[in-house]
C-alpha cells in the first residue's frame, strides 16, 4: 500500500483519502458474512445452518443485509477514507526509512485501524451491531423500533458513552485486523517476489496480488476473540441482567465471562463467516486500492 511518491513531490497524497472511502464502501458489498458473523458471535450456542436460519427468519434476503442502511454505510465510507490515508502514509514513510515492506504494512495498518476506530467507527459499530442483534425481540411479540428510535433511546439514557459502547474493543481489534492484514499481505507479496525471481520495486500480477491479499485476510483472523468480545459488548441480545454477565462490561471482564459461559470455543464463534469476510475486505483495501491508487496518480 505504500505510495511511490513522483521525484519532487512533497508532502501528502490527499486522493487516498477519496480512493479509501470508496474501495471500503465496496466491501460491503460482504454484509450478509457480516451479519452471519456478528449472529454467531452474539448467540455462541448456535452451529452456522442455525445462524443462518435465524438470520434469514427475520426477513429473508432482506435479513442478511440489516444494519447496512444507514451505518454500515456511514461506516465503510468514514473508516475507509481514515484507514487508506493514515495508513498510507504511515508505510510510505517508513518504507522510506528503510523498513522491511511488511513491518512497514504492519505499522501502517496498526496506525491506521486506531485512527479510524476513534475517528469513526465507535458509533457506527455499536448501532450496526445493535440493528443486527435486537431483532431478537420481535420473537417475545415486541415491535422492534426504527434503528433512529434506538439510536435516539441509547443517546438520551447512555449519552456519547452509550452510542460509543466497546469503541476500546473496536480499537483494538482494528489495530491488530488492519495491521496483521497488511503486514500479512505485504509479507506474502515479498515471498511471491522472492519465489518468482523479482526485485523488491517489480510490480506483481493481478492474481498474485489477490492471492498474497486473501493470505492476509485469513490469517489475520487470529484476533477473533477481540471480535466476540466487541460484539458482547455492544449486543442487544441478551438482558444486562443475565446469570453471571457483568453489569459494566470492560474488555477483561467480557472476555472472562464468555470464557467461564462458552469456553475457547465460545471466543472463536463466527470465525469461518469472518475468514470470508476479512479475504473480501484485504483484496479491497489492499490489492484494488493499489490499483486505484496508482491510477488516480496518472
Amino acid at each position: 500500500m505504500a505510495i511511490q511518491k513522483e521525484p519532487g513531490q512533497k508532502g501528502v497524497n490527499w486522493s487516498n483519502i477519496a480512493v479509501g472511502g470508496i474501495m471500503n464502501m465496496v466491501t460491503t458489498l460482504g454484509q450478509p458474512l457480516e451479519v452471519l458473523k456478528t449472529q454467531m458471535a452474539a448467540n455462541r450456542s448456535q452451529t452456522m445452518l442455525q445462524a443462518m436460519q435465524t438470520v434469514w427468519s427475520r426477513g429473508g434476503v432482506a435479513g442478511f443485509y440489516q444494519g447496512l442502511i444507514p451505518w454500515a454505510w456511514i461506516e465503510a465510507s468514514t473508516k475507509g477514507a481514515v484507514l487508506l490515508f493514515t495508513a498510507s502514509e504511515i508505510e510510505t514513510a517508513t518504507v522510506g526509512l528503510g523498513v522491511n515492506p511488511a513491518v512497514a504494512g504492519l505499522l501502517g495498518g496498526m496506525g491506521g485501524g486506531i485512527a479510524q476506530a476513534y475517528a469513526t467507527m465507535g458509533f457506527c459499530t455499536c448501532m450496526k451491531t445493535a440493528e443486527i442483534t435486537r431483532h431478537k425481540q420481535a420473537t417475545a411479540g415486541v415491535k422492534p423500533p426504527s434503528t433512529w428510535a434506538v439510536f435516539a433511546d441509547i443517546y438520551r439514557r447512555e449519552g456519547i458513552a452509550g452510542i460509543n459502547k466497546g469503541v476500546n474493543a473496536v480499537a483494538v481489534r482494528q489495530c491488530t485486523n488492519w495491521g496483521s492484514r497488511m503486514g500479512f499481505a505485504r509479507l506474502a507479496e515479498s515471498t511471491i517476489r522472492s519465489v518468482k525471481g523479482k526485485g523488491e520495486h517489480e510490480k506483481l500480477g493481478a492474481l498474485d496480488k489477490i492471492f498474497a491479499s486473501s493470505i492476509g485476510g485469513a490469517l489475520a483472523t487470529w484476533n477473533q476473540p477481540i471480535e466476540v468480545v466487541r460484539v458482547e459488548m455492544q449486543s442487544m441480545s441478551k438482558s444486562a441482567g443475565a446469570a453471571g454477565r457483568p453489569e459494566k462490561l470492560t474488555i477483561l471482564n467480557t472476555l472472562s465471562y464468555i470464557y467461564k459461559e462458552n469456553g475457547i470455543k465460545g471466543l472463536y464463534r463466527g470465525v469461518t463467516p469472518r475468514i470470508g469476510l476479512g479475504i473480501w475486505q484485504t483484496i479491497c483495501m489492499v490489492s484494488f486500492a493499489d490499483y486505484v491508487k496508482a491510477w488516480v496518480k496518472k
